[in-house]
């Protein structure tokens, strides 16, 4: 395994943890911990950048252009994985079924919307 793997692996499963346990402290209410947990999500999400830029530096990559393309990839992604958390949420947390399956199925869809945008079609 090279080094830029291995050190995308560690920092990558410590913001993810990070993150991950943060949003869990924000949204679960019994816990009372919305502030630590707002500190902690942001803390999670800062590794993760610093992981993503640590990587592309061990792989001698060129730093990312934003570009119009790039911008919207990301906004894509980001809609789609709302529509699908909220599609989620809908089923298993309000118990809105119906309206869940369909949000989160319309999640899928843009979600999938990503690989021919950034892929292309031949």
């Amino acid at each position: 395994m090279k080094k830029s793997t291995f050190t995308a692996m560690i920092l990558g499963a410590i913001g993810g943890i990070l993150f991950a346990l943060g949003m869990c402290m924000t949204l679960i209410p019994e816990w009372n911990a919305f502030r630590p947990g707002v500190i902690m999500g942001v803390i999670g999400a800062i590794v993760l950048l610093i992981m993503a830029l640590v990587w592309r530096k061990m792989e001698n990559k060129e730093p990312i252009k934003l570009s119009g393309k790039a911008i919207g990839a990301t906004l894509l992604g980001i809609v789609g994985a709302l529509l699908l958390g909220v599609g989620m949420c809908l089923t298993m947390v309000w118990s809105h079924i119906i309206a869940g399956i369909v949000i989160g199925i319309a999640g899928i869809v843009v979600l999938l919307c990503l690989i021919p945008f950034i892929k292309g079609l031949k």
